[in-house]
C-alpha cells in the first residue's frame, strides 16, 4: 500500500524554538554562492544535515548546516538537471533525473557513488517531484503518459520502484494540465496512505488519490497555475486533509501577484485569498507552524505570521524551494548558482 509523503533548493537557514510564532518577521542571510548550478531540490535532514540538488548534474552536501560543503557531479549525469532530492541521513539519499529518459538514483556512500534504481525511455517522461512518508515509503509523480498521471511509488527505501498502471490507480489529466518541476514540493505524502498533488498549466487542480478539486489559483496557460502546497497537521495525520496551503502564479511573470495563493481550513470546500498575497510568482511554501509560513519564487521570499491572511516581503532575493528540517528546527531555502542563505530569529 502507498504511504503517504512528508514535504522535498539553494539553502536558507531557519531556526525556530519549538515552532513558536518569532517575535518578529525572520530575515535572510546570504552565505555563499557561485556554485555552477540551479538547485531545486532540497532536502533537510536535521538542523545539520542537509543535501541539495540542481542542474549541471550537481548535487550538495552540507554536515553543518550550510556552513560548508562538498560538491559533487554525478558521473555520466553531468548535463542532467536533478529538480528533487529526498535524503535520509548523511550518507543515503535519492535524486531524479526528469527529463526522458529518466531516471531515478540513489546513494548509500555520501555521493561517492550513484546506483540507477528506476529508468524509464517511455517518450514524453517527465518527472516532477517526490516525497516519502518515511524511511521506507515514496511516491514521485510525473507528467501525464496517454493522459493519466505517472506516478510510481517505492517500500523499500528507494531501492526499487513500481509503477502505478491500472486505470483506477492513476488520475485521468485535464487536456493541457501538468505538474511543475521547481521545487519538488507539488506533492505530499502523508503517513495516513494519502498524497495531495497540485498541478498546472490550462487546468490547475488539487489531487488528493482519486478525488480532484479544482483550484482558483490563476490558469490557463502552461507557465500558469499550482506550483507548490504544504499541509498542517501538527503531527496528527488525521488532521492532515484540514488546512492546506497552495502557491504558484505566472512564472512567466514572476511579480505578478494575481491569485497566486490561496489557503483552505476545509480541505478544500472553500478557498480563502489572503488579503495582502505574496509578492508575485511563488514555487515553495513550507508551514512553520499553525501561524507561520514562508514562500519563496523568483523575486524574494515571504513571511506570514497569520496563516496566510497577510504576507510580507522579507528578502528580494531569489530562491527556488523552502524546506524546514525533517527532524528539528533549522529552515533552509535554495536557488541559482549555488546561493546559500540562513534566517535568523531574534
Amino acid at each position: 500500500m502507498i504511504r503517504s509523503v512528508l514535504p522535498i533548493q539553494f539553502v536558507i537557514i531557519f531556526f525556530l524554538s519549538s515552532y513558536e510564532s518569532p517575535a518578529q518577521s525572520p530575515q535572510v542571510q546570504l552565505v555563499t554562492s557561485g556554485t555552477n548550478t540551479n538547485l531545486r531540490g532540497l532536502s533537510v535532514v536535521n538542523d545539520n544535515v542537509l543535501w541539495v540538488s540542481g542542474s549541471n548534474g550537481t548535487v550538495g552536501r552540507s554536515l553543518n548546516a550550510g556552513k560548508n560543503w562538498t560538491w559533487m557531479t554525478v558521473k555520466g549525469f553531468e548535463k542532467r538537471e536533478f529538480r528533487d532530492i529526498e535524503a535520509f541521513d548523511a550518507n543515503t539519499a535519492i535524486i531524479i533525473a526528469v527529463d526522458s529518459p529518466a531516471y531515478i538514483l540513489k546513494t548509500t556512500d555520501g555521493g561517492d557513488t550513484w546506483k540507477v534504481v528506476y529508468e524509464n525511455r517511455t517518450k514524453g517522461m517527465f518527472l516532477d517531484a517526490m516525497d516519502f512518508s518515511d524511511y521506507a515509503n515514496g511516491l514521485v509523480v510525473g507528467d501525464p503518459i496517454n493522459n493519466k498521471i505517472f506516478l510510481a511509488y517505492t517500500t523499500d527505501n528507494g531501492s526499487t520502484w513500481k509503477e502505478l498502471t491500472s486505470d483506477t490507480e492513476r488520475p485521468q489529466a485535464d487536456s493541457g494540465e501538468a505538474f511543475f518541476a521547481a521545487s519538488g514540493t507539488n506533492i505530499r505524502l502523508y503517513r495516513d496512505g494519502n498524497y495531495y498533488i497540485v498541478s498546472g498549466g490550462s487546468k490547475s487542480r488539487l489531487i488528493m488519490n482519486y478525488e480532484a478539486l479544482a483550484l482558483p489559483l490563476v490558469q490557463g496557460k502552461e507557465t500558469t497555475g499550482a506550483n507548490s502546497i504544504d499541509i498542517y497537521d501538527n503531527g496528527n495525520p488525521a488532521k492532515a486533509s484540514k488546512r492546506v496551503i497552495v502557491v504558484g502564479g505566472d512564472f512567466a511573470l514572476p511579480n505578478s501577484t494575481e491569485k497566486n495563493c490561496f489557503y483552505t481550513t476545509n480541505r478544500g470546500k472553500s478557498w480563502k485569498t489572503p488579503k495582502i498575497p505574496p509578492h508575485g510568482y511563488r514555487s515553495c511554501v513550507e508551514y512553520l507552524s499553525q501561524k507561520d509560513i514562508v514562500s519563496c519564487g523568483l523575486n524574494g521570499v515571504d513571511y506570514s505570521s497569520d496563516g496566510g491572511r497577510t504576507w510580507k516581503w522579507i528578502s528580494k532575493e531569489g530562491f527556488n524551494v523552502c524546506r524546514i528540517a525533517r527532524n528539528g528546527s533549522g529552515f533552509f531555502l535554495a536557488g541559482a548558482n549555488g546561493k546559500v542563505g540562513k534566517i535568523n530569529v531574534d
